[in-house]
C-alpha cells in the first residue's frame, strides 16, 4: 500500500519531479503519482486530498509552477503533512511558483522545498516516515553518511 502520494499539476511537471520518484523507489517506499489539477479538476483534487489518508498515504509530495495552487489546495482538505515542489517554469521560472507556495495562510501549512528540488522533497517525507520506523530512519542515516552531508 502507498504511503507517499506525489502528485503534479501538468504532464510537463513529470521530469521536474522524476527525482522524487526515483529516491522513494531507493528507499523502497511504496508510492502513488498522478497527474491532477487543482484548477482543471477541482472537485477531483479535493476527493484525492479527503480520501489520501484512509488509503493509507501519509504524506503528500506537490509540484506545481506558475500559480502553484495545488499544494494549497490538497493541504486545505487534508491534515497529511503536504510538501510543495515550486516547479521552474514561465517567465520567473519558478520564482513565482515559490512565493505562492510558501505564502499559505496560517492554520493550512506547506512545507516547501527549493525551486525544482524534488529529491529534498522525497528526502523530507522518508524523515517524515522514519518518525515511526526505525528501520527507514537508519537507512535515512546510512544515505546522509554516504552523500557526505
Amino acid at each position: 500500500m502507498p504511503e507517499v502520494a506525489v502528485v503534479y499539476g501538468s504532464k510537463s511537471d513529470e521530469n521536474v519531479m522524476k527525482g522524487a520518484l526515483e529516491l522513494l523507489e531507493e528507499f523502497g517506499i511504496e508510492y502513488d503519482h498522478r497527474v491532477i489539477s487543482a484548477h482543471r479538476q477541482p472537485e477531483e483534487t479535493a476527493q484525492f486530498a479527503k480520501t489520501a489518508a484512509s488509503r493509507g498515504i501519509k504524506v503528500i509530495i506537490a509540484g506545481a509552477g506558475l500559480s502553484a495552487a495545488l499544494p494549497g489546495v490538497i493541504a486545505s482538505h487534508t491534515i497529511l503533512p503536504v510538501i510543495g515542489v515550486p516547479v521552474g517554469a514561465g517567465p520567473l521560472n519558478g520564482v513565482d511558483a515559490l512565493y505562492s507556495i510558501v505564502q499559505m495562510p496560517k492554520g493550512i501549512p506547506v512545507a516547501t522545498v527549493g525551486i525544482s528540488n524534488s529529491k529534498n522533497a522525497a528526502i523530507l517525507a522518508i524523515q517524515i516516515l522514519a518518525v515511526a520506523d526505525e528501520r527507514l530512519a537508519e537507512k535515512m542515516i546510512d544515505f546522509r553518511e554516504k552523500s557526505g552531508k
